[in-house]
């Protein structure tokens, strides 16, 4: 039988091919997720900024005549309810997009509290060693081994829930991540040649840890930081949710949930699309994350 693969193409060369094309058929589709993930998160930041003219309606409004109404163009009070309203007669697409304002005001607040805790303490036990990296990695594995849940009662039952609460205890909660991330790259960064040459020329420990080190951990630093944003926006809704983060009638996601869940059977709009909302946020910060990644570090740049 005749082979179909004329003589003038190497084999190896079809081989080799093949794979290549799906490789950069799935590099195509994952970098349209990232793009589609990163037009979200930014859409969403300019709803949250913007809330005051996007609300098409008060979010703390109520409206007893039109409570329950689902997604409609038009209820009973004459006004457009695009996700519906919810018990009170709230209208849920506004109070959505106020609820993004306290999602991303909480999550950027308390990634930066404990990034900026767990950085410091990263790469203080990573470049000091010795006594002091015990001791910082010590506390670390005992807030690991402490369930959360249990500290955020604590201390919320001491201070009373509110919104600098809120942040302090998400943000406690994440230095962990950023601080044995960062002393893992330090005790390797530390030991390399250039920095005994910058000791050796006389060289301070500011100027090592600032000027040539932490350059060589910010894209770590980055995507730790990224994937804390979606955690800390989940953990504010979890906390919303059990009634020890935002208060009512202040609109927050995990509020809007924990009040629909007694009208699923009847108005499932109520939790579904702030659900929804937190769910496509998450997905599309930890993407966006990954694209920084790639973007950052040398090595995985394929060049």
């Amino acid at each position: 039988m005749a082979s179909s693969i004329p003589a003038s193409v190497p084999v190896d060369t079809i081989a080799v091919d093949a794979p290549a094309i799906r490789g950069g058929a799935g590099a195509r589709r994952t970098r349209r997720l990232v793009i589609a993930g990163g037009v979200f998160v930014l859409a969403l930041a300019v709803s949250a900024l913007a809330a005051p003219w996007l609300a098409p309606q008060d979010p703390l409004r109520q409206t007893l005549r039109a409570r329950l109404v689902g997604p409609t163009l038009q209820a009973s009070d004459g006004k457009a309810h695009l996700l519906g309203t919810d018990h009170l007669g709230r209208d849920v697409l506004s109070r959505v997009i106020w609820g993004s304002r306290v999602s991303l005001l909480v999550g950027f607040s308390a990634v930066l509290v404990g990034g900026l805790l767990g950085a410091s303490l990263g790469i203080l036990a990573g470049y000091r060693g010795g006594f002091t990296d015990s001791v910082i990695m010590t506390i670390a594995d005992a807030q690991l081994a402490f369930p959360f849940i249990l500290l955020a009662i604590g201390i919320i039952a001491v201070l009373g829930p509110s919104f600098p609460t809120l942040i302090a205890v998400i943000g406690l909660s994440g230095w962990v991540g950023y601080a044995r991330v960062l002393r893992s790259q330090v005790l390797v960064l530390r030991s390399r040649e250039f920095v005994d040459a910058i000791q050796a020329l006389g060289g301070s420990v500011a100027r090592v840890i600032v000027r040539h080190i932490l350059p060589n951990v910010l894209s770590s630093l980055v995507v730790v930081a990224t994937l804390e944003l979606a955690r800390a926006i989940v953990l504010e809704a979890t906390l919303s949710f059990l009634g020890l983060g935002i208060q009512p009638p202040t609109p927050s996601w995990g509020v809007m949930v924990q009040e629909g869940r007694e009208y699923l059977d009847s108005a499932w709009w109520i939790s579904t699309f702030p659900g929804l909302v937190l769910m496509v946020t998450s997905l599309a910060v930890s993407r966006t994350g990954d694209w920084l990644r790639d973007l950052l570090d040398p090595t995985l740049r394929g060049e």
